[in-house]
């Protein structure tokens, strides 16, 4: 599979970027926001890491010291992916709160983002996390790739019964 490579290294990356650690606000007392979102302090957030499989396929990890963000952006070679990606992504970030680290807006230039809190990894174990990360991006890759082949094999139907009338 070409796509092991790439999910392995997604996998490294995300594993040693999820030591969180529970990290109060500096600002607003009792406050505890994912600082990978408020940007409150630049010594609280570390290096952005981009895996790249190619320039129309990468993943972007920012980690931080109390959250991480995973955005992805998923293959589009052409534009049926381009918008089976874009209507696949909505009906996903539509349903956020059943996957409790979807957010519902991806960050710019990438199709569906994660924000994992060091609270989620109090709840969930982190290796879970991880996995279904990486399973989510094979399962979506493998949706796109079964739908394209789908509306192909419709369109070859309904272009064959539409040239029959001419034969």
């Amino acid at each position: 599979n070409t796509l092991k490579p790439y999910l392995d290294c997604i996998r490294t990356t995300l594993t040693a970027a999820l030591c969180l650690r529970n990290f109060p606000s500096q600002i607003v007392e009792r406050h505890n926001k994912p600082e990978v979102e408020v940007r409150g302090s630049r010594e609280l957030l570390l290096q952005p890491i981009v895996v790249s499989r190619n320039e129309n396929e990468r993943c972007l990890i920012e980690p931080a010291i109390n959250s991480v963000r995973v955005s992805i952006r998923i293959k589009q070679a052409d534009e049926i992916e381009e918008i089976l990606t874009h209507k696949f992504s909505r009906f996903l970030m539509q349903r956020a709160e059943q996957f409790v680290i979807l957010r519902r807006k991806p960050v710019s230039g990438y199709d569906l983002s994660f924000l994992i809190t060091h609270k989620h990894l109090e709840d969930l174990w982190k290796h879970k996390l991880v996995d279904f990360v990486i399973q989510f991006m094979e399962d979506i890759d493998r949706e796109i790739n079964g739908m394209k082949i789908s509306v192909n094999t419709r369109a070859r139907i309904v272009a064959h019964e539409f040239m029959k009338q001419f034969a």
